[in-house]
């Protein structure tokens, strides 16, 4: 089956199946975190941070279990992480051993929506870029126009280093998707 394919490519680092993963799952995950939060923002904070934590513990997954109810419950425990915090910051701390495992996920190789994304004229682009919303600008920003790389992004918003990395994947999906609506 081709989610089990993918997730053991995932569990050997591949990148393209993290993304595979990402996006075939975000909007169950995130739907299913809007319903419990009622807030978008949060939703969104507590699905990235779901990811984070999946693609760090991927390894760890059971695949005697479906691969979304592994993430719901990730998520549900993302969140009631967030409501015993009761912070306006939900990220946590990730150990030195858990951030060099996410640092080497990272796939230089430029995706489909890297390659749409280069190729469309500046202006334009900088108008599509202006869609997405505010943290989502921010990590294009730092990434793409002033060339950042993943761990000086991390280090200048002060978030773990996968959370970057799934902020870019989402920011890039959903910059492309903006990209093809108006061609």
């Amino acid at each position: 089956m081709e989610i089990n394919l993918q997730i053991e490519k995932a569990k050997k680092g591949d990148q393209a199946a993290f993304t595979f993963l990402l996006n075939l799952y975000w909007n169950e995950v995130y739907g299913f975190m809007l319903k419990r939060t009622e807030n978008e923002t949060n939703a969104e904070d507590i699905t990235i941070e779901t990811f984070s934590k999946a693609f760090d513990k991927i390894a760890s997954y059971n695949p005697e279990f479906q691969f979304n109810t592994w993430l719901i419950a990730i998520a549900k425990n993302v969140h009631i992480d967030l409501l015993r915090k009761n912070k306006s910051s939900l990220f946590i701390e990730i150990s030195e051993d858990d951030d060099r495992k996410a640092h080497n996920i990272a796939d230089t190789t430029p995706s489909a929506e890297d390659e749409l994304i280069t190729e469309q004229n500046l202006s334009q682009l900088l108008q599509f870029i202006k869609e997405l919303k505010p943290h989502y600008q921010e990590v294009i920003q730092l990434r793409y126009f002033q060339e950042m790389t993943y761990q000086e992004i991390a280090t200048k918003i002060d978030e773990p280093l996968s959370n970057v990395k799934i902020k870019l994947l989402r920011a890039k999906k959903l910059l492309a998707e903006i990209i093809k609506d108006n061609r």
